[in-house]
């Protein structure tokens, strides 16, 4: 009696499935806008990542662990701008209504006519 054959299966199909793509270290700003211009510095040492806009100079400072990746503080920036945006419509006065008394409603059973 023979032995069975190995099935045969190529090892570079496998090895491409698990290959993972670099996440992105330079974002859009949401200030100026500018594509690329907002970069995001990871100190793991220190426990801190540091986010630039290198157009107009917007700046956000976060902890982070050792799982965090400039993606997670660029998106923690988003939701920051988010809240605070949020916060200070919700402070301020609405800018339709005026200081001025409404006219009072006709009544019903006056005869100013």
């Amino acid at each position: 009696m023979g032995k069975r054959k190995k099935s045969s299966r190529k090892p570079a199909a496998a090895t491409a499935a698990r290959r993972r793509e670099p996440l992105d270290t330079a974002f859009t700003c949401l200030f100026c806008h500018h594509d690329k211009s907002v970069t995001v510095r990871v100190d793991r040492k220190e426990g801190i990542a540091q986010l630039v806009c290198r157009v107009c100079d917007q700046r956000y400072q976060s902890k982070v662990n050792h799982l965090t990746e400039p993606v997670d503080i660029y998106s923690e920036w988003l939701d920051a701008a988010d809240a605070a945006q949020k916060e200070d419509h919700g402070t301020r006065r609405p800018t339709a209504s005026s200081s001025r008394q409404a006219p009072a409603p006709p009544s019903v059973g006056s005869d100013d006519d």
